[in-house]
């Protein structure tokens, strides 16, 4: 099977959990839709001969989607383990792309300094609301941002996957106050609505961006 058509096929079940299942309540028909749209996106990057980071990185991003579909503390914090070891291996993926230069990230400071208020922000935020999730979530915080930081190392022929980056943390940003912050109103019930196409946009955008 072709790239473009794996794309296509991963935009399509993305495009169903967008309007059929964000926002609904678990069930294994949402779960399989919502990793689908991220497993094919890992096999584009396999047939298109990606950096093993991004094929990682995209492995357990799908996993962390399955596992944060489910209900429960468990699953919610396995799922948080599994995309902050996927944030991992994007900040390796980005500080070992060929032409990716540590010097740049100083010189994006208003970008750093952009994304240190944020982080002070969503901490404060948090820390009262999140109860016996505080841990994994305090130590999330500083993993998704980094992930901002690294890169801004990256060479210019990789530029989308600045914006991917962004993307992400925009969504990740969006759920965390869905889920400890916004109070039942329409606000969190067009959160999920954010959410998704942010954070799918995102992963496409990395793909598009190592492999093309």
């Amino acid at each position: 099977m072709e790239i473009t058509t794996l794309m296509m096929i991963a935009a399509g079940l993305a495009t169903s959990y967008w309007i059929a299942h964000c926002y609904r309540r678990p069930s294994l028909k949402k779960s399989v839709i919502k990793t689908l749209s991220v497993v094919l996106l890992l096999a584009a990057a396999a047939l298109g001969h990606g950096p093993v980071l991004l094929i990682v990185a995209l492995a357990l991003c799908a996993l962390g989607d399955y596992l944060l579909s489910r209900a429960g503390d468990g699953a919610f914090m396995a799922g948080v383990g599994a995309f902050a070891a996927g944030h991992l291996a994007y900040i390796a993926l980005f500080l070992t792309t060929p032409g990716a230069d540590l010097g740049r990230i100083p010189a994006a400071w208003p970008i750093l300094a952009g994304l240190a208020v944020l982080g002070i922000v969503m901490a404060v935020l948090l820390w009262p609301r999140t109860g016996a999730l505080r841990g994994p979530v305090m130590a999330y915080i500083p993993i998704i941002l980094g992930m901002g930081v690294s890169a801004q190392a990256l060479p210019l022929a990789v530029q989308d996957a600045r914006l991917a980056a962004f993307l992400f943390i925009a969504s990740d940003l969006i759920l965390a106050l869905e889920m400890f912050v916004l109070r039942e109103g329409p606000a969190k019930r067009l959160a999920p609505f954010a959410i998704w196409p942010l954070y799918w946009l995102a992963q496409a955008l990395f793909t598009l961006a190592f492999i093309g």
